[in-house]
């Protein structure tokens, strides 16, 4: 009955679990940020590659 109480309490396998969690959204954000930059940065180059020829 103890063992049963212990594992009841053990609290480690959700912290891991909150953890997982929030690198999954800040990967998510990450991508969405690093492509909105990348259009903008694509063009930038674009423009500036035009009024060098």
């Amino acid at each position: 009955m103890a063992k049963f109480l212990k594992i009841i309490k053990d609290n480690s396998g959700a912290t891991a679990i909150e953890y997982g969690l929030i690198a999954a959204l800040i990967s998510v954000a990450a991508i969405g940020a690093l492509g909105l930059i990348g259009d903008n940065l694509s063009g930038t180059f674009n423009n500036v590659a035009t009024n060098l020829d």
